[in-house]
């Protein structure tokens, strides 16, 4: 580690706040919160506790740490929340979905509009949702023309052009699906009073509309007018045919947020369930990868803020299966035992599994068939090359200097047409002195099969060398040295005709540039390039 950690440990207050690690070109590596700054920053450079793999390959990377104090634990949580999203630094859980989904818009014209957007624009009017569940926002689309006759068209219906007489009713109008107001047939008073109502059923609250259609019913009937009476005993019967769909928790029971979480090593799977006034009216789904060590808490906690900001919940409660990393203002957090809230817990919990199954059911398939079209291919290589045995091994070798200076070179290793990143070598050249790619190519061929040799450890099927005639011819003599030669395949592709060199034989040999053969020899030995070239720039910069 380059940055004495020790001294910037020291200045760290033990008080809330946010830390940011930065890596040695000044990019934001991870952003986390702390109750205290000074222990929680501590923690990741204390060598016995026992940290992951990725948390190491973090830290290896720490150049500077800077910080945040905050009032408050839940002050640090909002902070990291909006650092994330605006950074998206790579080790950091990005609380974000490639979902968008949808809202229902309320326009705030002269008699509003009822439509589902996936955009929700500000000053465009009032939004419902997002709606992760499509049938309960088509049920609702559906439920409202229903229950009131509200306009659909897209005339400019202001009192001005309405008194001028500038439109004519449609057919909606004749239909009885609309009332007219864009020939002062209904006032926008009255038709207000329809848009407050549906503003209520969207929030989740069907008390106001249910009042308002037995209020009408009654008084219909007492008038003797029973056709109008049915009329509104029918949209009584919608709203509660709707109401009986949707899950009643408790009919006393106010807002709150149900979240339950399931997880393996790799992922947290999260369902999320908004209660209104005693309804389930919307819910959500989303599974994270694990970043680092953090714990089911501490991922649940910035979940918690994400989604409660994404839905806009203004919910004093929250209900979960498992406890939150962080107290959080004016919000109480319950794990129910008994009761309605466990039942909805329970309800949620159980949709978390089934997600959790679904997704890691999907990513089987989806490898089992990605496995299946790498066997493909390498199949399709073996017969390309006329190799006795499937190449699931490997390994292909590049060197790298700059008018001789620093000379390297490196060697990337692929199995099952796959880089297998922990086989991958690179070497400082230590034999060869001045621009000689060729001594170069020998040198390094050597050194990595000697030690294979000596560890006993498995050869691969294939040999790649980054390079024509004159790099093969190198490294075949080193493996005449080790007296392997002939025992591993082994080919050179020239780069500036993609084409095939094979031991002995001057005449290359051309594959077609759609193979897909052809383009894993590629991604090959560009990978080898790229490791080659990154470890030399490593070198340069060192010196």
């Amino acid at each position: 580690m380059d940055f004495d950690y020790k001294e910037i440990l020291k200045k760290l207050p033990e008080q809330p706040g946010v830390y940011r690690f930065f890596d040695l070109e000044n990019e934001i590596l991870y952003v986390g919160k702390a109750k205290n700054l000074k222990s929680r920053v501590s923690s990741y450079f204390n060598k016995s506790a026992g940290h992951t793999y990725k948390t190491e390959k973090l830290v290896a990377q720490i150049r500077n740490i800077e910080f945040t104090i905050v009032n408050t634990e839940y002050d640090a949580l909002l902070l990291e929340n909006n650092l994330i999203k605006q950074f998206q630094p790579r080790y950091n859980i990005l609380l974000k979905d490639d979902k968008t989904y949808p809202f229902i818009c309320v326009s705030n014209v002269h008699f509003p509009k009822i439509f589902p957007t996936r955009r929700p624009e500000k000053n465009t009017g009032t939004f419902f949702g997002p709606y992760a569940n499509g049938k309960l926002l088509n049920t609702l689309l559906e439920l409202l023309p229903k229950l009131y006759t509200l306009r659909t068209c897209s005339l400019n219906l202001t009192p001005k052009n309405i008194a001028e007489k500038k439109f004519k009713v449609c057919l909606e109008y004749h239909l009885g699906n609309c009332k007219g107001p864009c020939e002062a047939l209904q006032s926008e008073t009255d038709y207000n009073k329809d848009i407050e109502q549906v503003q209520q059923i969207l929030k989740g609250n069907l008390a106001p509309a249910k009042q308002y259609f037995v209020e009408k019913m009654q008084e219909a009937a007492t008038n003797l007018a029973f056709e109008k009476a049915q009329y509104f005993k029918e949209k009584l019967a919608l709203l509660e045919n709707y109401q009986g769909k949707s899950l009643i928790v408790n009919p006393k029971m106010d807002e709150a947020d149900v979240f339950a979480v399931v997880s393996d090593e790799k992922a947290l799977y999260l369902n999320f369930i908004k209660v209104a006034n005693g309804l389930v009216v919307q819910t959500k789904n989303l599974e994270v990868k694990r970043k680092l060590d953090e714990t089911d808490s501490e991922i649940l906690t910035m979940l918690v803020v994400e989604i409660r900001n994404e839905f806009g919940s203004q919910a004093k409660e929250i209900l979960s299966n498992i406890e939150l990393s962080a107290d959080m203002l004016g919000i109480t957090h319950h794990i129910p035992q008994i009761g309605d809230k466990k039942k909805l817990v329970d309800l949620s919990l159980k949709n978390a599994l089934y997600f959790k199954k679904e997704r890691t059911e999907a990513e089987l398939t989806q490898r089992e068939k990605k496995e299946q079209r790498d066997i493909r291919v390498l199949q399709q290589l073996q017969k390309d090359l006329q190799l006795k045995d499937l190449p699931r091994h490997i390994e292909c070798f590049d060197n790298s200097n700059m008018q001789g200076t620093n000379p390297v070179a490196a060697m990337v290793c692929f199995k099952n047409a796959f880089p297998s990143k922990k086989d991958y070598r690179h070497f400082n050249i230590k034999t060869v002195f001045g621009p000689d790619d060729f001594a170069s190519m020998n040198e390094i061929v050597g050194r990595r099969y000697a030690r294979l040799l000596n560890e006993n450890s498995p050869l691969p099927d294939l040999i790649i060398v980054d390079g024509g005639k004159g790099q093969l011819s190198a490294a075949i003599e080193a493996l005449e040295k080790l007296g392997i030669y002939g025992q591993i395949p082994i080919i050179g592709i020239a780069k500036r005709l993609e084409e095939i060199y094979f031991p002995g034989d001057s005449l290359p040999l051309y594959i077609s540039k759609k193979s897909e053969s052809l383009k894993l020899i590629q991604r090959i030995r560009d990978e080898a390039h790229r490791f080659a070239i990154t470890f030399h720039r490593d070198q340069r910069s060192r010196n």
